[in-house]
């Protein structure tokens, strides 16, 4: 059948059709790439920049893309049926792919329940003839429009995954790097685990959509410890060093942090407070 297809396409397709097509052979049904995940949240201040190392888990046309906590989280709620997750709704880098199927999913876990919002922009590769070595894989350059971005990738048919870190994917081989015009958002790939673990802690979601999205942001930032729902006019809580401070203290301190992180990596869906 793989002779069949080879015949049908011209030599460079045949290469990288004949690559993938091996790629159960010479790789191990698990694998996890850990990217080097850079951001400058706050677009007023491009000296600040966020740095975590964020793991890319593959099996079988599945993969996972999330950080290192996360993953942590995700065994120990599977383990023990219970987990800690971080506060808010943006700037989240959960992804679930299913390559066979082109389907891509953010996640946003907020106050316990697990929300899948489907990724239906399309990814539009133009790729080059411009190649380099990266690391030790021979990588060739693509470009690509998302969130109201424009990204620059290097991918390598060395690792023959048509994946990559975040929502990125498509390409014929892994995206070893991957950063937006404005060198505000980068993934780089450091390290290649073979024989990885991968595993799903939150399949039970409820679907929505950016509006959706929108209302729980809005949500949490009018009232992040969620004390409405509960009925409470108000409440305290008790600082470091043992004062009891009103919590709408601390609301006005996570607020600001939210109006900080004015630079969403999706430009397209950046949130007006």
């Amino acid at each position: 059948m793989l002779a069949e297809i080879l015949n049908k396409h011209s030599p460079q397709m045949k290469f990288i059709i004949f690559f993938l097509g091996m790629s159960t052979f010479c790789f191990p049904q698990k694998i996890s790439f850990i990217y080097e995940t850079k951001c400058k949240v706050n677009s007023e201040k491009q000296d600040d920049v966020y740095s975590e190392n964020m793991i890319l888990d593959i099996k079988n046309n599945i993969s996972i893309f999330r950080d290192s906590l996360d993953k942590k989280n995700d065994s120990i709620k599977l383990n023990h049926g219970n987990g800690r997750y971080n506060m808010g709704v943006e700037n989240k880098f959960y992804v679930k792919k299913n390559l066979a199927q082109k389907r891509i999913e953010k996640v946003i876990t907020y106050l316990g329940t697990d929300y899948l919002l489907p990724v239906e922009e399309i990814l539009n590769w133009n790729i080059t003839s411009e190649q380099k070595l990266i690391g030790k894989y021979k990588s060739q350059k693509a470009e690509t429009h998302y969130g109201g971005r424009n990204w620059i990738a290097w991918f390598t048919t060395e690792l023959p995954f048509a994946d990559g870190p975040y929502i990125f994917s498509g390409l014929p081989g892994l995206i070893v790097s991957i950063q937006d015009l404005n060198n505000e958002y980068s993934f780089n790939l450091i390290e290649v685990k073979k024989g990885g673990t991968i595993f799903d802690a939150r399949k039970k979601t409820v679907k929505i959509d950016w509006k959706k999205y929108e209302t729980l942001a809005k949500s949490y930032f009018n009232d992040p410890f969620n004390i409405n729902s509960k009925g409470w006019k108000t409440a305290t809580f008790t600082d470091p060093k043992g004062n009891t401070v009103d919590i709408s203290v601390k609301n006005k301190e996570i607020q600001n942090s939210i109006l900080q992180k004015n630079n969403p990596i999706e430009l397209n869906h950046k949130i007006n407070y």
